[in-house]
């Protein structure tokens, strides 16, 4: 079978060399493919593995998936350190060369509408957490060994043992319920701060800890565009603000290309921003 054109990103012109060794989806080294003035980001894949049929089945091949997705932002993080890419969605694919250029000649004006919006920009990820008290799960055990010894009727124990769980039990509640609305208003309050310094945001859905693998429940996911020169102000900003919160666990993430200000040719990546 012949070799398909997987699509990276869309950019202008750069200068500047990308790393030597880099490889990208598939294991093939990126090139340039140029179309009136506009640059697509491409290498080769095998047919095999990104004809239609196959791709369908690779997606829900979550072990498949998530080494694309790396292969993939491996690219895109190149390209962000030498120019402004504008990304593409994780597996677009065409037949040739010819198909890409196709494909560029229809959305040119839409490229250059995000490109120039995006240029000299990118994207910083700012995640709150509410981090789990390092005594909650030892006093949830003694609380259970406590239930179980009232409802079991052993020696010294009874209704004031049962009393003493529930009272443990409303306490541990309160001082949850607590901390997530401290926790709440915190993030409400750092986006609000960070939003005026960006010249854009977008608020994301919460993480679910499953599928981040961080610790603590999520209440902010949140986007910034933010000039690549103001960068480290927005960086010392974020290190400012975050201090004297205990129990909530600020996250930073970046520089990244601007996925979440791309519009509809990109989607964030589970392992990105």
């Amino acid at each position: 079978m012949s070799a398909l054109r997987y699509v990276y990103a869309v950019c202008r012109p750069f200068r500047s060399a990308l790393q030597a060794q880099l490889t990208g989806v598939a294991g093939a080294p990126p090139k340039q493919l140029t179309h009136h003035g506009l640059i697509a980001v491409v290498s080769t894949v095998p047919e095999a593995d990104f004809a239609e049929a196959a791709l369908r089945a690779h997606l829900e091949d979550l072990d498949w998936l998530s080494t694309t997705a790396r292969a993939h932002q491996q690219v895109i993080d190149a390209l962000t350190v030498v120019t402004t890419p504008l990304p593409l969605r994780l597996a677009t694919v065409f037949r040739d060369d010819s198909g890409v250029r196709t494909m560029m000649e229809a959305r040119e004006e839409d490229f250059r509408r995000v490109l120039d919006r995006l240029e000299g920009r990118v994207e910083w990820g700012v995640k709150v957490y509410v981090e789990p008290e390092p005594t909650e799960s030892t006093e949830s055990a003694e609380s259970a060994r406590s239930a179980e010894a009232a409802e079991s009727g052993r020696p010294g124990t009874g209704a004031a043992s049962g009393r003493d769980y529930l009272r443990r039990r409303r306490r541990q509640t309160r001082a949850r319920e607590d901390v997530w609305q401290k926790a709440t208003e915190f993030a409400g309050r750092l986006h609000e701060t960070l939003s005026a310094f960006a010249e854009d945001s977008r608020l994301h859905a919460p993480q679910s800890a499953a599928l981040s693998g961080s610790s603590g429940q999520n209440v902010l996911n949140a986007a910034y565009l933010v000039p690549r020169a103001d960068s480290e102000e927005f960086v010392e900003l974020v290190d400012r603000e975050k201090d004297g919160a205990p129990g909530i666990r600020v996250e930073l993430t970046g520089p990244w290309a601007a996925y979440s200000f791309s519009g509809e040719f990109a989607e964030e990546p589970e392992e990105g921003p």
